[in-house]
């Protein structure tokens, strides 16, 4: 082989080295950045897997907050149990915390639909109590006053040290999430008047009826233009507001005729027949 034969060989085979240095390069870098996708996404993953965990634990210690608040009907010091659901309240509330501390820096509609259930059946908890305090409807902007964190933190500065000091944390119930916490508010008003009418209390009946249809002439309103998962409930918040209505006409018409203590039964009766009748319906 000539010398120039040679040196062109050198040529040809220079740029095939090249070639396979630039795809080297090339595949290291997909690598490097399909790891720091995976990483994120295994992030993002734990962050959901821990939401979902909290909003377990609210939605159980929110429905264990309701069984006590039923107990209002047949114990003679209301206080007391008001105290006690406050205390368990709390403690929802500080779970909810955690779920802000989650979220901070974060898209709250990305990570949704892992804590909503648990934030319905606390709007449900809450505006329950505070339905039997006050007589009225909690309102969002109540609930969301309520849901503000102050949280010590160290921060490090520039300059050598740290400092100490306090990040304010705020979680926002959707609007959507507190519609649907107050349309199941209305099972558990129907369920406090069947108690009430088992102890024989014949006021309480006609107060949760006209809170009852008060509720649905504001979810009436709505119609179409709420969301969907609202005009779902609508259904149940008209059979809790029937059941309600029926007791109340039971309790005009057939008050005196029936002995207290056979109340309950017969509202009992009455409302699994309404049940069946929807059923076949």
């Amino acid at each position: 082989m000539s010398k120039r034969e040679g040196n062109a060989s050198a040529r040809k085979r220079r740029p095939d080295s090249d070639q396979k240095t630039e795809d080297f390069v090339s595949q290291s870098a997909v690598i490097s950045a399909f790891r720091v996708f995976q990483q994120e996404l295994d992030t993002r993953h734990d962050k959901y897997e821990r939401l979902v965990k909290l909003s377990r634990d609210i939605t159980i210690e929110s429905k264990r907050t309701i069984f006590l608040l039923h107990r209002v009907t047949s114990v003679p010091n209301v206080e007391e149990v008001l105290n006690e659901a406050d205390n368990k309240l709390d403690g929802v509330r500080q779970k909810i915390g955690q779920i802000a501390e989650e979220l901070r820096g974060e898209d709250i509609y990305q990570f949704h639909k892992a804590f909503t259930s648990g934030v319905q059946e606390y709007v449900e908890a809450v505006s329950f109590h505070h339905f039997i305090r006050h007589r009225t409807l909690l309102s969002l902007e109540e609930i969301n006053a309520a849901l503000v964190f102050i949280k010590d933190e160290t921060v490090v500065i520039k300059a050598p040290g740290e400092i100490q000091g306090a990040c304010v944390l705020t979680f926002q119930v959707t609007s959507t999430d507190y519609l649907l916490g107050v349309a199941d508010l209305t099972g558990e008003l129907m369920r406090m008047c069947i108690s009430s009418v088992g102890n024989g209390d014949m006021e309480t009946p006609f107060e949760l009826s006209n809170f009852l249809r008060d509720i649905h002439d504001g979810f009436a309103y709505l119609g179409n233009v709420g969301p969907y998962e609202v005009s779902k409930k609508l259904h149940t918040l008209r059979q809790s507001l029937g059941k309600v209505e029926d007791a109340c006409y039971m309790l005009r018409v057939r008050g005196s005729e029936i002995p207290k203590h056979m109340l309950a039964d017969v509202f009992s009766s009455r409302t699994a027949v309404m049940e069946q009748d929807e059923e076949v319906a």
